[in-house]
């Protein structure tokens, strides 16, 4: 048997020279790959929405202000649309969360001002409503096996009726909502940042490290893209899309304190204009940075863009229905041209007579495979 020594020791001299020139050629490729506009796309239209409101508006759109406003002003529609990520991942659907932000918002000033709790007491009490409202999901929609669409739409009209009664759809105002320490939950800040800034952060990084660095997050991506697949291999499919229930109704519950303290009042509407921009965020998230799974930066990526354009279009005093123009125009836009990545230039390489797969990634280097798109 000829040892490695010996074969080593037959290869040409100028192999050591040919290993060099291949390894900063791997990592400019990769550098390439990562910065294309297929993977970080929304960077580059963020970028020309940027430039195109500093042309527009060039005296109140390009400063510091902005930027503080774009930030401190999506912070709590990011914890919503992070909220509905876990679900999603796992293919499940959580249509309540707009309804579990609403419910704590208003139960969070119900408990200060009509109950006379502290800020503490009324917290946990609120948190704990949008932990039964997580563990009431999940039975129906993993138990009683509802679809979750639909099961989770249900028990948002049932929270709804609540709001209703506890308020009588009328905000909760009062001065114990606007004194500390409750009102410093979203008002503090540091340097013009406000908490909220580091909510979102710190939401989005405890997310992205549970799924692209822990074996539950590789389950949840599993059990998205295949549950019986994932079953079979001895995925608990049921426990996890459970658990994705309960972590999305505390995350939005989460967000309707937040949202308390920043206006200072309870609303039984709080949560209503959040539910479509955190699916939309979502999506147009999945399409960047690891395109095809839902995940935590392109989520906040896709928050900070929408809440740019929001933002410069009302510096621009542009007409009021410019802003829902904008937002749907971005959103299909973006959907597809990401939707187009794979199916656009597999045609115009048949047409050149290319094989599909020529230069593409092998399943083992990008994980998934070519012809289903699915994990291996």
């Amino acid at each position: 048997m000829t040892s490695t020594p010996t074969r080593a020791a037959e290869l040409p001299p100028s192999a050591p020279h040919r290993s060099a020139v291949f390894v900063p050629g791997a990592l400019g490729r990769r550098a390439v790959t990562a910065l294309s506009f297929r993977n970080i796309g929304a960077v580059y239209v963020w970028l020309v929405i940027v430039v195109l409101f500093s042309v527009w508006a060039p005296d109140t759109f390009p400063t510091i202000i902005t930027v503080k406003q774009v930030l401190n002003g999506n912070a709590v529609a990011g914890l919503v649309a992070l909220s509905v990520v876990p679900p999603l991942a796992a293919r499940v659907f959580d249509l309540s969360v707009a309804y579990t932000m609403s419910l704590t918002s208003v139960l969070t000033a119900r408990f200060l001002v009509s109950a006379g709790l502290g800020p503490g007491a009324a917290i946990t009490l609120a948190m704990a409503a949008a932990l039964l409202i997580g563990v009431v999901n999940g039975i129906v929609v993993v138990v009683l096996r509802v679809d979750s669409f639909i099961a989770t739409l249900a028990t948002g009209a049932l929270i709804q009726s609540l709001i209703t009664m506890v308020t009588n759809d009328s905000s909760i105002t009062g001065v114990q909502l606007l004194a500390k320490p409750f009102a410093s939950i979203a008002q503090l800040d540091a340097g013009g940042i406000t908490l909220p800034v580091l909510y979102l952060l710190l939401a989005a990084l405890a997310i992205w490290f549970l799924l692209e660095h822990t074996a539950t997050g590789r389950r949840l991506y599993a059990t998205g893209f295949n549950a019986d697949a994932a079953r079979l291999q001895g995925v608990r499919t049921d426990r996890l899309r459970f658990l994705t229930l309960v972590t999305s109704a505390l995350l939005s519950g989460f967000a309707g304190i937040v949202f308390a303290s920043s206006v200072g009042s309870g609303s039984p509407t709080a949560g209503t204009p959040y539910l479509l921009s955190a699916y939309a965020a979502a999506f147009v998230g999945a399409t960047q940075l690891r395109a095809g799974r839902f995940n935590a930066w392109g989520t906040v990526l896709a928050v900070l863009l929408l809440g740019t354009g929001i933002t410069g279009l009302g510096l621009a005093t542009s007409a009021q229905w410019a802003a829902s123009l904008f937002t749907g125009s971005v959103l299909i836009v973006a959907l597809v041209l990401t939707g187009g990545r794979i199916a656009l230039p597999a045609v115009l390489r048949r047409r050149k007579g290319i094989p599909s797969n020529a230069g593409a990634e092998t399943p083992t280097e990008s994980g998934v495979l070519p012809a289903t798109g699915k994990e291996t």
